[in-house]
């Protein structure tokens, strides 16, 4: 009886890939997967807000014309338990090269915003981001934010307050 029960498991078991494959799946991007050498800016509206794990995520309808502004040099961010040059990143923040009107976010975990006292993201909120994308600007408009920017609060993503 048991090796029947197995016998006619398997045309369920050889079609659970295909079930698989036809579901979009949500994938977890690391710092690895982006290009550090190229900061981007990007400013908008908050759109389809995820506040959930593995890390926050939202989509932001991109500001048109999309500049750097000259402001963006001269703010201040927080000292972070990582090493990262805040007034470096922001001296070579750039517009991305490509003109997507709408980009995906990716943000930190809910536990590193909530150490930083980040208020939840709601859709409509005006946003600033300098972060990473793919190097060459290749595959999805995807931006993982190094640095949060609401009004003249300036939040560091990649660690924890030092």
């Amino acid at each position: 009886m048991q090796r029947r029960q197995f016998v006619l498991s398997l045309p369920a078991i050889a079609a659970a890939p295909s079930m698989f494959l036809s579901q979009p799946l949500w994938a977890h991007h690391g710092w690895s997967s982006f290009d550090e050498t190229r900061p981007l800016y990007l400013a908008g509206k908050a759109t389809r807000v995820r506040w959930q794990n593995p890390h926050a995520e939202l989509v932001l309808d991109v500001s048109k014309p999309l500049a750097v502004p000259a402001s963006l040099k001269s703010r201040l961010a927080p000292r972070q338990s990582a090493t990262v040059d805040a007034p470096a990143i922001f001296a070579k923040a750039v517009v991305p090269t490509r003109s997507d009107a709408r980009w995906t976010i990716e943000l930190s975990p809910l536990t590193r915003l909530q150490a930083w006292s980040v208020a939840e993201i709601s859709e409509g909120d005006m946003l600033e981001l300098v972060g990473y994308t793919f190097a060459g600007e290749k595959g999805e408009a995807i931006l993982r934010v190094e640095f949060l920017i609401r009004g003249e609060v300036v939040t560091p993503l990649r660690s924890s307050p030092a």
